[in-house]
């Protein structure tokens, strides 16, 4: 899936406003101006359209981690573990991570979009990439969480 289209999506479930924005890629180490932000949020029709790349996705989604979990360090004599390429399945586990959401949640999320899956193909999505059962998450599973999410947050009114 276009990052631009999970960042977007992920702004609106999460009402964030653009300071908020901000704030959150600020928190991954990347520093954005407002200018920035909203050629970002454009869709790739729009003109001022800009590609968000894969290392401000990723420093956004760790950034989302630290703005709704708080900074995680590392247990004495530990190191972080080594950078993952960002794929679907990382901005899926990214989020799931950052929202605090346990297995159920993420079932009751995607049911919310009117897709179900089982507990297995979920996951399916957060096993190492070589494991038997590892499955490769498409841009149908992240639009529907992301849809999901929407549902969840924006419509409790």
């Amino acid at each position: 899936m276009i990052n631009n289209d999970v960042l977007r999506r992920v702004r609106y479930a999460l009402e964030f406003n653009d300071q908020t924005m901000i704030e959150i890629f600020a928190l991954g180490d990347v520093e954005i101006s407002r200018d920035e932000l909203l050629h970002l949020l454009k869709k790739d029709n729009q003109e001022g359209y800009v590609e968000l790349d894969n290392q401000r996705m990723d420093a956004f989604l760790k950034g989302l981690i630290i703005y709704k979990r708080g900074v995680l360090e590392a247990p004495h004599g530990q190191s972080k573990p080594a950078e993952q390429p960002l794929t679907n399945n990382s901005i899926l586990k990214k989020l799931r991570i950052a929202l605090n959401f346990k297995e159920d949640d993420m079932l009751n999320t995607l049911k919310l979009a009117d897709f179900a899956i089982s507990k297995g193909e979920l996951s399916a999505f957060f096993r190492q990439k070589g494991h038997k059962n590892y499955r490769e998450c498409g841009d149908q599973i992240i639009r529907n969480f992301l849809q999901g999410l929407t549902i969840r947050y924006r419509e409790q009114d």
